[in-house]
């Protein structure tokens, strides 16, 4: 639904300024495109866009660490966000990336329960952030959030599955490939005639498993059969088919 339409939309005690309606119903389009309010009506939205607090992080700044207690929703509005985990011998691995719309910080059972990871923004991103007190009264006013939650955990976790195996069973070009072609979905950006993934090659090394020399060698092969074309922080993939077909098994 268009900003303007929702602006009309926004329920009457929710009303102030024309500047505030505005802000709620520019949330509320990027909320209707979020896999966590899936199933809420408009109106239902506009309530609960109405309770965020607007956040803004800058690259490379930390929105928690791993063991900080959990205690906001944090949705992004624009920008990308690295989720990472820390060993007992300070490795770090990359869990995943979150992009527009995706949650970053799901809420806890518990007001005692600490984050699993880390999240640090991979450039200057905007953010909703929802409190602790009113996230639990949100999810007893809408249990369909409950649901939803309950999804995108579970799709996650088969996404860590699929990696794991691949990291087990696969070579190091299709798990480059697969990572790569993830990546797209997640943070992909339009740039120089095919999407652009802003991740350097000791992040792709890290999150396939393999070693910076194999990432650089796999990407300068393929930039010069043309479907990738390899940066110096960052690659963009001319032809997400041909890619593909190296995820399958292919050359």
């Amino acid at each position: 639904m268009a900003t303007a339409q929702l602006s009309q939309a926004v329920p009457k005690n929710l009303r102030g300024s024309s500047t505030t309606e505005s802000t709620v119903a520019e949330r509320a389009v990027m909320m209707c495109a979020s896999a966590l309010f899936a199933g809420l009506t408009h109106h239902e939205i506009l309530e609960i866009a109405s309770c965020a607090r607007a956040r803004s992080f800058a690259r490379d700044e930390l929105l928690f660490m791993q063991g900080q207690s959990a205690r906001h929703l944090v949705i992004l509005q624009s920008g990308s966000v690295k989720l990472t985990q820390l060993s007992s011998n300070g490795s770090e691995v990359i869990l995943r990336m979150t992009g527009s719309g995706d949650p970053v910080a799901m809420p806890a059972e518990t007001s005692s329960q600490c984050h699993t990871c880390s999240a640090r923004a991979m450039e200057n991103c905007k953010a909703l952030v929802w409190e602790y007190s009113k996230l639990q009264q949100l999810l007893v006013d809408y249990p369909q959030i409950a649901k939803n939650i309950s999804r995108i955990l579970s799709s996650r976790l088969n996404e860590l599955q699929e990696r794991f195996r691949e990291v087990a069973t696969e070579k190091a070009a299709q798990r480059l490939a697969l990572a790569l072609l993830r990546l797209i979905k997640q943070v992909g950006k339009p740039a120089l005639g095919g999407v652009e993934v802003s991740f350097s090659r000791e992040e792709l090394a890290q999150m396939t498993g393999t070693t910076l020399f194999t990432i650089s060698r796999l990407l300068s092969k393929w930039g010069e059969k043309g479907f990738v074309l390899p940066r110096r922080e960052a690659v963009v993939v001319l032809d997400a088919g041909r890619l593909g077909l190296v995820g399958e098994g292919g050359d």
